[in-house]
């Protein structure tokens, strides 16, 4: 049943008049009001019918591109790749499309926030970057939002992220087989004799997070470093933020806890410089005394001094084709889903361990 701004205005013990005035902007409201007549908003899933409407189009020319954090290379390359995509003629009457980026910071609220805001936009595609939370609440919010979505005729892609289990309203998911990419990082490290390995992990919470820690444990696993010298795998992992911070700081808590570490892997670049500056604080030298490794090759890891060992995705194609995905300039693979494999990059940052 299709929700009235009555409907608001009932949930929000305000008048029809006050929630207008909230929604167009165009009249003082106390503040307590505003956000009492938005949640009500959020609540109810109500959209609301502008001028857009009036016209026979049912989308605007409005891609929303949603990210984690725009500041962040993986994020901003991808969504830089979708404009580049999307930006020529094409859109309603053959103009431009506009693109929207949506910077969510990692919190589930403000991405579903963020897909009613599109919603209300008629936003003809969406392209959704990264990996997904890990909470079945929130999975379950998210397939009814995209499914409202996909019914009034926008196109949706995920990008870098897993296939929704209980969605099909994408037109199309490219994910990165971030667990192969885990596995055959850890495989060379241990091909070179290490066996005392840290992981600075990401966010408990990441499907990206789970999937590249799995790859790294079940080439521990396969060569039997993860029980026979390898010391208990829980202890030699310390989870954070995607961050030079976190890598800074997880990196110091597992030399304390395992003084004796031949090599450290990282959630991605970024936490990979962390950990060779925490390293090189404690006077150590890479690789000759511990060896470092990172995952996603962004721009600056073939820079760093010595050049990174990394897993390349190829952000940049990947961000590409989501863009013309969303817009219909190319077709959706077989099953709707594409996995793009990871490439090992052996770089300076890797050496055989020499104690």
């Amino acid at each position: 049943m299709t929700v009235t701004l009555s409907d608001v205005a009932a949930r929000a013990q305000v008048s029809p008049a006050t929630v207008s005035r909230v929604l167009n902007g165009n009249y003082p409201v106390a503040a307590a009001t505003r956000e009492r007549v938005l949640k009500a908003v959020d609540d109810l899933d109500y959209v609301l019918n502008g001028p857009a409407s009036s016209l026979a189009a049912a989308t605007s020319d409005l891609v929303g591109i949603l990210v984690n954090d725009i500041a962040d290379p993986f994020f901003g390359i991808m969504a830089g790749a979708v404009q580049s995509e999307i930006g020529g003629p094409g859109g309603r009457a053959g103009g431009e499309r506009m693109a929207v980026v949506c910077n969510t910071g990692g919190s589930p609220e403000r991405e579903l926030t963020y897909l009613t805001l599109l919603q209300r936009q008629r936003a003809a595609a969406l392209v959704l970057t990264g990996g997904a939370l890990e909470d079945p609440a929130h999975a379950a919010a998210m397939s009814a939002k995209l499914a409202r979505l996909a019914d009034a005729g926008t196109r949706i892609v995920l990008c870098g992220r897993p296939p929704l289990e209980d969605s099909e309203a994408a037109v199309a998911t490219l994910t990165f087989d971030n667990r192969s990419g885990g596995r055959r990082l850890t495989e060379h490290l241990l091909a070179l004799g290490h066996r005392r390995i840290g992981y600075v992990a990401g966010p408990v919470e990441r499907t990206t997070t789970r999937h590249r820690l799995e790859g790294h444990r079940d080439a521990l696993a396969a060569s039997g470093a993860g029980t026979a010298g390898g010391g208990d795998q829980d202890e030699l992992t310390v989870h954070g933020p995607y961050t030079r911070a976190s890598g800074y700081d997880a990196t110091l808590e597992l030399l304390r806890r395992a003084p004796d570490l031949t090599a450290i892997v990282a959630a991605n670049d970024t936490v990979a410089l962390g950990a060779a500056a925490a390293l090189r604080d404690r006077g150590l030298r890479i690789p000759e005394d511990i060896s470092v490794a990172g995952f996603d090759d962004l721009p600056f890891s073939v820079d760093a001094v010595p050049a990174l060992t990394t897993v390349r995705l190829p952000l940049y194609e990947a961000g590409a084709r989501a863009g013309r995905l969303a817009t219909g300039a190319e077709e959706a693979p077989p099953g709707g889903v594409a996995t793009i494999a990871a490439e090992l990059m052996v770089r300076g940052s890797t050496a055989p361990p020499c104690r």
